[in-house]
């Protein structure tokens, strides 16, 4: 399964629009929070599903949880945006959380900065930000997670 990872899209999601639309279509679009509300057009443009969590600049939007598990190809994928867990110091308490949970995956955003580790046996990514990089020339970025016999992670630029 071919799922398209992105987080941080803050109202602007021209680009990511363009980018669904010209690539091969993923499966799953996963919206790691900071605005929903793009997930959800997002979803209506595409068509493409898109499981969201809530960030922290979607404080007032009851619909959505902050964290979530899901399940795909027999792995157990955490999601969050990533504030509740102080990402922006350290990845410790997100990975506690994965573990506690059994996850075989943690997704978080929150940093606008690209990330793929694989600590013990829990790989990590954060994909960046498909409209607002952190950093004066970072480029815009988003991930690919690919759920076959093996996962395969990858971060794309734009």
């Amino acid at each position: 399964m071919k799922i398209l990872v992105i987080s941080d899209t803050h109202g602007k999601i021209d680009e990511a629009l363009n980018l669904i639309k010209n690539m091969d279509k993923p499966e799953l679009i996963i919206h790691l929070g900071d605005y929903v509300e793009d997930g959800e057009k997002i979803e209506k443009e595409t068509g493409i599903k898109v499981e969201l969590v809530r960030g922290n600049g979607d404080i007032f939007n009851r619909k959505y949880e902050d964290d979530r598990l899901l399940e795909i190809g027999g792995k157990r994928i955490f999601l969050t945006h990533g504030h509740k867990y102080r990402v922006k110091y350290h990845i410790l308490n997100l990975l506690y959380k994965a573990e506690e949970l059994k996850a075989d995956i943690a997704l978080f955003g929150h940093t606008h900065v690209p990330l793929i580790v694989k600590e013990d046996s829990i790989m990590v990514m954060n994909p960046g930000s498909i409209s607002f990089p952190r950093g004066y020339q970072n480029p815009k970025t988003y991930g690919i997670i690919d759920i076959d016999k093996e996962v395969k992670m990858t971060i794309e630029k734009i």
